[in-house]
């Protein structure tokens, strides 16, 4: 039943915005009287903070399992890159949630980016370790700034994504991102 109510409220957020979307939206898109929802949820907020708890969660559980059986750093690195864009390209109202909606609030960015966020440059991070301890990657490069290296371009193409009119699979730019990432200009 919850499941239902985040998909909702993730249409509703996405379509409405979260300051404007209404409770009983939510409830109405999950096909469940308004008074339902407080069941489970405090409220409008309760359900944009357990989106991205759930989102985040299971990204980073597929991300993880993705990752186990690849063993080159540079490989690992390609598997990071097309997971974070099939991941949000296959959900166009969650990309608007997860970029948008829930930025709109300092609030809301200063609870996210302590854990969630964290444990994602973290195995970002570690990738990049793994490659500077196997020669395979710079040893110049501090891994931390490379992974919010990482994070911040492939967070910027999928915010242009959502904002754009065109329609394009967003991991397709998955090889290109990983080449320009692993090799630079130059």
């Amino acid at each position: 039943m919850t499941d239902a109510f985040l998909r909702a409220a993730i249409e509703v957020f996405a379509q409405n915005g979260y300051f404007n979307a209404k409770v009983s939206e939510i409830a109405k898109s999950a096909g469940v009287a308004d008074g339902t929802i407080y069941l489970y949820f405090d409220g409008k907020e309760d359900l944009l903070i357990t989106i991205f708890r759930e989102h985040t969660r299971n990204y980073l559980q597929s991300l993880e399992r993705d990752l186990s059986t690849i063993s080159r750093p540079e490989d690992r690195i390609r598997v990071a890159i097309r997971h974070h864009l099939e991941t949000l390209g296959h959900d166009r109202a969650l990309a608007v949630v997860s970029q948008v909606e829930l930025r709109h609030s300092l609030k809301f960015m200063s609870l996210f980016s302590q854990q969630e966020v964290a444990d994602y440059l973290g195995i970002l991070r570690k990738i990049v370790e793994h490659g500077q301890n196997e020669g395979v990657f710079r040893r110049t490069l501090h891994p931390a700034l490379v992974a919010k290296a990482v994070f911040g371009v492939l967070d910027e193409l999928v915010t242009s994504w959502i904002l754009s009119d065109k329609e394009y699979a967003l991991a397709d730019q998955a090889e290109q991102v990983a080449d320009l990432l692993l090799t630079g200009l130059l």
